[in-house]
């Protein structure tokens, strides 16, 4: 009789555990899947790219006059290189640039005759080259003086014009128009997540990440390097929402 006790007693409790086993069953595997529904909706994004481009003046423009002179003694030298910079001085000034403007470097001296023996030797010793720079914001007084260098040609004055020593035109005011270009960049790469939620039946949701990109400025083209294209590219992650 005590066994058939113990044995009622037995599977009493293993049926009570067998449902409460079923029981944690069914409800964790609700928990589960309710988990698994918010995870796959907290996955979905869509990561897009938003372009903003503004086309500038430049506000800055950098001017050089490369130039050289000859001679067989290096008072002579110097004599014509002080000539050649107050020619090149005289011309900025009548063309209503202001001196603080112009600056100059050191001058560049070569003994021609180093290493050169007989023949080979040129007709004068010394050989010196000297830049005078203007840094001007008056651009546009810059690009009508231009075609007017050739009268130092005239005037003796032997300027060797190189890819090292172009005409360098600037845009300095980047930080004015940042704020807005970010904002547009953003705004088109909204646009961008925007028409792929309407087209998957989904709705845009906060910023996951966003990255911005460099701004890049380069010469519209070859033919106008004083209008400047400034240009920004941003990436951001939007949540999609069903």
């Amino acid at each position: 009789m005590a066994g058939s006790i113990r044995n009622t007693a037995v599977l009493a409790s293993a049926v009570l555990l067998g449902g409460l086993l079923a029981i944690g069953l069914v409800v964790g595997g609700s928990y589960i899947k309710r988990a698994a529904e918010v995870w796959q909706q907290s996955s979905r994004s869509v990561t897009v790219r938003g372009l903003s481009e503004r086309e500038v003046p430049a506000d800055l423009v950098l001017w050089p006059f490369n130039y050289s002179v000859s001679a067989n003694s290096l008072g002579d030298l110097e004599q014509q290189l002080s000539r050649d910079e107050q020619a090149i001085r005289d011309f900025l000034k009548a063309q209503g640039f202001a001196p603080e403007h112009v600056s100059s470097t050191a001058p560049r001296i070569t003994d021609q005759f180093s290493n050169q023996y007989g023949g080979q030797r040129p007709d004068e010793r010394y050989r010196a080259e000297a830049t005078l720079l203007l840094r001007s914001p008056n651009v546009e007084g810059v690009i009508e003086a231009i075609p007017s260098a050739t009268s130092l040609v005239r005037e003796g004055v032997l300027l060797s014009p190189s890819y090292e020593y172009r005409t360098e035109f600037l845009f300095t005011g980047l930080d004015d128009i940042k704020p807005e270009m970010i904002a547009a960049a953003t705004a088109d790469a909204r646009n961008a997540a925007q028409q792929f939620a309407e087209d998957s039946g989904s709705q845009v949701g906060q910023i996951r990440q966003a990255t911005q990109g460099y701004f890049s400025i380069e010469d519209l083209d070859s033919y106008t390097p004083q209008t400047k294209r400034v240009r920004v590219v941003t990436t951001v992650d939007y949540s999609l929402q069903d």
